[in-house]
């Protein structure tokens, strides 16, 4: 028993997915080991990459004049890339995470450590979503087609974080926000101070979230050795996460500001876009309000509601593009 639940090693059902998923109930027998290691049944962590896709696209949008039809690729093309590079990525911490996960018990599920799926047919897996995500990488242009070939080296940084630095949320955050970066860029041609100021503040968005999940997991990590931002702020948290708050909050206003001005953005378009930082901010602050870094179910439920507030933010920057 973890948490109260049943352990479901023996089906192949991994720990933390969520009931009812398809991947358990509908995906072909044979597909199922490879979709939960892309986390298919866990598809928080494609949202929470893909949330920075989208402030890049519509950030981009507010400072150049508004959509345009190519954007509804970039909508398209960066959804599914989100989903095979998130895939790629956790298939490849899953290889390198293997003997790891099986010495957590909330992890051991997973289909590496529980005997579903070889590290070499995992290998193949990553690779085959890589280059599928290439595919869509080249529709674009050439300076976000360099950004998303360069995005590969946090990606592959991040599983070995834990080995040697107290923070790896922030190598995750360095993988998982580099859509605001690339996004803008394909709607822009360039990489702009927008992009940077949206990819800093993500990061710092990261860090918050994901010290959330990692308290999960504190007590196993301190048994195998492993490090994270849980361990090291332990009852401090909270006061780092209203940090990671205000940091975020604010990056991402200067992100607005900075595409907006410059371009003579209205004042009913300058209020919409600066809602969304304020919106992102009260949902990270209710999940703030919520936090018993104790209670590891709670820790998941909130970690799972992370991306509403990323998307309350894209939302509105959207709305200010279109008026």
């Amino acid at each position: 028993m973890i948490g109260g639940r049943k352990t479901p090693e023996a089906d192949g059902i991994v720990y933390d997915a969520y009931d009812g998923n398809w991947v358990d109930h509908r995906a072909p027998a044979r597909l199922r080991p490879l979709l939960r290691l892309s986390r298919a049944d866990r598809p928080i962590g494609t949202w929470l990459l893909l949330m920075p896709c989208f402030w890049g696209i519509a950030l981009a949008a507010n400072a150049t004049g508004g959509f345009g039809w190519w954007d509804l690729w970039l909508v398209i093309g960066c959804t599914i890339g989100s989903f095979l590079m998130r895939g790629a990525g956790c298939t490849w911490n899953d290889i390198t995470d293997r003997k790891f996960d099986a010495a957590v018990a909330r992890t051991r599920s997973r289909p590496i450590p529980s005997g579903q799926i070889s590290a070499k047919g995992a290998l193949v897996w990553a690779v085959v979503q890589c280059l599928i995500s290439l595919l869509i990488l080249l529709t674009f242009n050439a300076a976000a087609i360099w950004l998303g070939v360069l995005s590969l080296v946090p990606v592959a940084v991040y599983p070995f974080a834990k080995r040697f630095t107290w923070w790896p949320q922030v190598f995750l955050g360095l993988a998982f926000n580099w859509g605001a970066l690339l996004a803008w860029t394909a709607h822009t041609g360039s990489l702009g101070l927008p992009a940077v100021l949206l990819y800093v503040g993500g990061i710092s968005w990261t860090l918050f979230y994901d010290t959330i999940y990692a308290h999960q997991d504190k007590e196993d990590d301190v048994l195998i050795g492993v490090k994270s931002t849980a361990r090291l702020f332990a009852e401090k948290t909270p006061q780092y996460l209203l940090g990671f708050l205000v940091i975020a909050t604010t990056l991402m206003v200067l992100a607005v500001l900075a595409a907006l001005l410059p371009n003579g953005a209205s004042g009913r378009q300058l209020l919409l876009c600066l809602c969304g930082p304020l919106v992102f901010a009260a949902h990270m602050g209710w999940q703030l309000w919520q936090l018993d870094i104790d209670n590891p179910d709670l820790c998941l439920k909130l970690f799972r509601r992370a991306q509403k507030a990323g998307l309350f933010a894209a939302l509105f920057f959207a709305v200010g593009a279109i008026v």
